[in-house]
């Protein structure tokens, strides 16, 4: 571990003042403080005038929609933002301090500028076309775009230097922020059309995702990010290639998360304290007496940064932590992880610490890991990775560089991928475990001199110490593939095994059938909510009025709390107002049973989950349908690309709101509820029997420890 350290110097704080929970006084599953928190009043001039300056910006945005030009059209989420942050506000009292009243005053009065600019095709300064006008701003931008998730409009920030900044493509950062409960869109939008902090280095700009609020930007929050990088390409001159990753507090766990997960986005990550796993965390900074069942602790392991810590020897890290900050748990938990790898794989972790400082940023370390950021932002090439080292426990992440895991033998178990280029042999060794299916792939302009690979058990690897051995490019037991470059110069293979033999697979060999998991389609029930997704709502009445009862109260806490907690809006349909498009383009999320909801009974014989008026069968287990309800995602059999869930929401609930630790998902692919519990902070119910589908979405044999 390196440790630079600075003199005592005055720090100042980037997370905001909520950054961290509680502590053991958030430990009480029967009394969980709410999140959001309770909002104050404000004074009946204050909202009359709100009222009025709202209804006018959204007259000025329904004529705005009405009006089919596609600059318009593709510009309007930058006004509506503005809109939905106050009217949220005084819907829901969202207002925590007396300036909130002021500061909504002013998002109104922005937001009105810019529908006028918008309507008139002249914005300030007068420049066209309407995007460049971004680019006119120096400091802090408020922009919007429309989630694919749920078509709501989702703000972010963007800090540059604005008409100083020099031709070209230039580095950008994306900054994740710190936890604030009171921290929703109004807070968040006011906050970002003011404050440039951190200020961005030189012709650098800087991204500041909304994360649709608290969530360390997980689930929800990670596709924001993603999505808010995508659409910031449209209209700043940003080198795709030159991206960091970066964030403190909250913001400092989402970077250790997105930078593991996704090594090859990124030229650099600088994660600042947080958290970089669950169960370690909740034990040294929430004093909890965790007693996980057996599948909350596989699930741990999609976010768990440690179990993906190889990936980062292709990602130049930089942490940073105080030296009495608690949350420099994270960054130490990550140096051992990657300095316990096997010896031909492990590296040292930079790891800057301001002495004698708690949970802030010291000025001098700053200054060293901003210039640490310009040094590796300078001397980065587009030069293809030679080694490569990736880890994964599920096919939702499984890509670096050139190496794609397509298929593995067991979700949740570490698949490990360690592959070496060697000219000598013009040839590529991957070894790898716990995977079946396995793609490398190289661009036309990443001309290494190779032309065939050879695949050995990650095991054999170890047994050599990392060596490479000649034997593997030469004897008859060893697997080689090789193909010639593609009519594009561009070179891959795809290597498979079957019954413990690899094979080539043919680039001509049909699209099977057979339904397997797959990257996007390999669970759990959360993942539904990563993508666009439709509740569909039962039309009568079910079998049993229990579980009528029952599914209508999830139902409602589940559309409720991706309001509060994910910031969105649930769009709902009937069965009856389906469409194939909305088959085609969503996750549909089916709540009743095969009575009460004609979708579900369309395709309740397809499931591998069995739902009588009497029984619910799993398998050789039998839970009486009167008192049991079964949740559960799978492919839609309607649209094999998409998934079905049955009576579902994201899995996580109240009393994981307050640590976003611990927010990460609490069921696997499926499971039976026994409805004679009520729904409590932590569960719909008691959960009777759960467990992950195999990997041709198959029912496991029951297990004998639950």
């Amino acid at each position: 571990m390196q440790r630079l350290r600075f003199a005592f110097l005055a720090t100042f704080l980037l997370a905001s003042v909520n950054a961290r929970a509680d502590g053991p006084t958030d430990n009480q599953i029967a009394s969980v403080r709410p999140v959001p928190p309770p909002g104050v009043m404000i004074t009946p001039d204050e909202r009359s005038k709100l009222e009025t300056d709202l209804k006018s910006l959204n007259e000025s945005i329904a004529k705005l929609r009405n009006n089919k030009s596609p600059r318009i059209q593709k510009y309007l989420p930058d006004v509506e933002v503005f809109a939905r942050a106050v009217d949220l506000a005084l819907k829901e009292d969202g207002f925590f301090e007396a300036k909130d009243a002021t500061r909504a005053i002013d998002v109104l009065s922005e937001g009105a500028k810019r529908a006028n600019a918008l309507e008139t095709a002249n914005p300030p300064l007068g420049l066209k076309p309407w995007g460049t006008y971004w680019l006119t701003q120096s400091g802090p931008v408020v922009r919007g775009y429309r989630s694919k998730l749920d078509g709501t409009v989702q703000p972010y920030g963007v800090v540059s230097d604005g008409p100083n900044i020099s031709p070209g493509q230039h580095r950008a950062d994306i900054w994740c922020r710190g936890r604030s409960e009171k921290g929703l869109e109004l807070q968040f939008i006011a906050s970002r059309m003011t404050s440039s902090d951190p200020l961005p280095a030189k012709n650098t700009i800087m991204i500041h995702p909304f994360g649709r609020y608290c969530n360390a930007n997980k689930l929800a929050g990670e596709v924001d990010t993603l999505e808010v990088l995508e659409h910031a390409l449209q209209d700043y001159p940003i080198d795709p290639e030159r991206v960091a990753i970066r964030g403190f507090s909250m913001g400092g766990a989402a970077a250790w998360h997105l930078a593991v997960h996704y090594p090859d986005k990124w030229f650099a990550a600088n994660p600042g304290a947080g958290f970089s796993e669950t169960p370690q965390f909740l034990k040294v900074f929430q004093s909890e007496d965790l007693k996980p069942t057996w599948y909350e602790q596989k699930l741990w392991q999609m976010y768990d940064c440690p179990t993906w810590a190889r990936n980062l020897q292709v990602l130049p890290t930089i942490a940073y932590s105080g030296e009495i900050d608690k949350q420099k748990q994270a960054a130490d938990v990550m140096a051992e992880a990657c300095w316990n790898l096997p010896e031909r794989e492990r590296f040292e972790l930079t790891h800057i610490i301001a002495p004698r400082t708690a949970h802030k940023i010291d000025p001098t370390a700053r200054v060293e890991i901003e210039k640490r950021l310009a040094t590796l932002d300078r001397i980065r090439t587009n030069d293809v990775p030679t080694k490569l080292s990736f880890a994964t426990t599920t096919l939702k992440y499984n890509r670096s560089h050139w190496i794609t895991v397509n298929a593995m033998e067991e979700h949740w178990k570490p698949a490990i991928a360690v592959a070496t280029s060697l000219p000598i042999y013009k040839s590529i060794l991957i070894a790898v475990e716990n995977i079946s299916d396995v793609s490398i792939d190289f661009a036309a302009d990443q001309m290494l001199e190779i032309n065939q690979v050879a695949i050995v058990p990650y095991q054999e690897l170890l047994l050599a110490n990392g060596n490479i051995r000649q034997e593997w490019f030469t004897s008859p037991e060893v697997f080689r593939a090789s193909a010639p470059r593609k009519s594009d110069r561009s070179w891959g293979v795809r290597l498979r095994n079957t019954g413990n033999k690899w094979e080539q697979v043919s680039p001509i060999e049909p699209a099977s059938t057979q339904l397997v998991k797959k990257h996007g389609l390999q669970g759990p029930i959360d993942d539904a909510f990563m993508e666009s997704f439709l509740f569909v709502k039962p039309s009568k009445a079910g079998r049993h009025p229990e579980v009528d009862k029952w599914v209508e109260s999830e139902f409602q806490h589940a559309v409720r709390e991706w309001h509060r907690q994910m910031r969105g809006d649930v769009r709902i349909k009937s069965s009856e107002d389906l469409k194939p498009e909305d088959i085609e383009n969503n996750n549909l999320i089916l709540w009743g049973d095969a009575q009460s909801n004609p979708t579900l009974a369309k395709i309740a014989d397809k499931l591998p989950i069995q739902w009588g008026g009497e029984q619910i069968v799993v398998g050789d287990r039998k839970y009486a349908s009167k008192t049991h309800a079964p949740v559960l995602i799978y492919p839609n059999p309607l649209n094999p690309e998409r998934y079905i869930v049955l009576n579902s929401g994201f899995t996580y609930r109240e009393y994981d709101y307050l640590n976003n630790a611990r927010q990460v998902p609490k069921l696997p692919d499926w499971a039976v509820v026994d409805i004679t519990t009520p729904p409590d902070s932590r569960w719909p119910g008691k959960i009777a029997d759960a467990d992950f589908f195999g990997e041709k979405w198959e029912l496991k044999p029951a297990r004998t420890i639950k």
